[in-house]
């Protein structure tokens, strides 16, 4: 099973949603493009948070210094991004795949991290509520839906039921899990979190 999980923008908890549901079911980890925190990526954040022995972490394709759009951070660095070049790391585990920003983020000139899904993935979103997050979070999933992907479901960083309720009415999709604002984040609240939603993430394998 390949879950991509990719967000409704920029800093909605894409990267702990995918820690928690890398620990849940005990799968590999990659991150294609990093761009920015070139020292401590998402891909070290991740494993910082991982209690189970048998996740194996998988290198980047692309990684840059510079934190902007991955487009824009290949050409501070004379680099241009090649999807043909980003291959999926070969692994008998079950593989979370961590997207950078949400799914129209250029990559080149041609190609969006949309593009970087496969037909077979299961996606799931995750949606922060903030002022204008329901737009946000329902064109994400009718991009998806316009391009064939097969959404798993939401994830929802923080609390506002108005906002949950009016998206899962018109979306029509599982809630895979929440996140709380928590006041800091490490392996043992990573792994609380694998637990509480283990059940539901092992209804998509």
């Amino acid at each position: 099973m390949e879950i991509f999980v990719t967000g409704i923008g920029t800093d909605v908890g894409k990267t702990v949603a995918a820690a928690v549901i890398t620990e849940a079911l005990q799968a590999d980890y990659w991150k294609p493009i990093q761009s920015g925190d070139f020292d401590f990526g998402d891909a070290d954040r991740v494993k910082s948070y991982i209690s189970n022995s048998k996740t194996v972490f998988h290198d980047n394709a692309y990684k840059f210094h510079t934190p902007a759009s991955p487009h824009f951070a290949a050409e501070q660095e004379n680099v241009t991004i090649d999807i043909t070049q980003i291959k999926r790391p070969k692994t008998k585990n079950s593989l979370v795949i961590e997207g950078a920003g949400g799914i129209l983020v250029p990559l080149n000139e041609q190609h969006l991290v949309v593009d970087l899904i496969a037909p077979t993935d299961l996606v799931v979103v995750v949606s922060r509520h903030y002022l204008g997050s329901i737009n946000h979070t329902l064109l994400t999933v009718e991009s998806l839906r316009a391009r064939g992907k097969r959404i798993a479901g939401l994830v929802f960083n923080g609390s506002n039921p108005a906002s949950e309720s009016i998206i899962l009415a018109m979306t029509n999709l599982p809630v895979i899990g929440r996140l709380e604002e928590e006041p800091y984040i490490d392996s043992r609240v990573i792994s609380a979190y694998a637990e509480e939603w283990s059940a539901q993430l092992k209804t998509l394998a």
